[in-house]
């Protein structure tokens, strides 16, 4: 894979892994619609699924705008399919975290899109010195993403958060700029 950090684009061999990654706009909304009420894409965010297009637009106004990094995951034809953040928690560490329209899973594009950040993030934010993310426990394929990615599964926070009224168990991940993408 070839990185061209200027446009941010991921390309492949796969013409379904051909991503981009750029800023969300309100004018995503009819997009985001399709991926924020699917229950199944819905089930491991912090997030319940939208109902209404006004709701989404709130939500887009009042967090995705001021959001200090966080872009839409699109195919070549600008599309928005998905969305990746990158978080502050402290003054050298960043949560990744991403959702992917249920269509698209099991193609890869999680996984380039999460790739497309942690081969650039570092660069843009030289103070941040680790990049991690929590995983639900069930969510096996997100898992999957980030070892494929190359990030160390560091170990099972137990009983770590109440997602949706209930207590779960969150696998930690990590990723250095010292660490190699695979």
């Amino acid at each position: 894979m070839d990185i061209d950090s200027c446009t941010r684009k991921a390309v492949s061999s796969s013409p379904s892994e051909k991503i981009h990654l750029r800023p969300m706009t309100l004018s995503d909304i009819d997009d985001f619609m399709v991926w924020a009420t699917d229950i199944n894409v819905t089930r491991f965010c912090t997030w319940e699924p939208y109902t209404s297009q006004e709701a989404g637009i709130g939500y887009i106004n009042s967090f995705v705008l001021p959001h200090p990094w966080l872009r839409a995951i699109c195919l070549d034809d600008d599309r928005a399919i998905g969305s990746i953040s990158v978080t502050p928690v402290d003054s050298i560490r960043g949560e990744i975290g991403y959702v992917i329209g249920s269509k698209y899973w099991g193609k890869g594009i999680a996984t380039e899109a999460v790739r497309l950040v942690a081969a650039e993030i570092f660069k843009e934010k030289p103070e941040m010195e680790r990049l991690e993310a929590l995983v639900d426990v069930d969510n096996i394929g997100s898992q999957k993403v980030l070892e494929k990615v190359g990030f160390v599964r560091e170990g099972v926070m137990r009983k770590f958060m109440c997602l949706k009224g209930n207590v779960r168990d969150m696998v930690m991940f990590s990723f250095l700029p010292s660490d190699s993408l695979l």
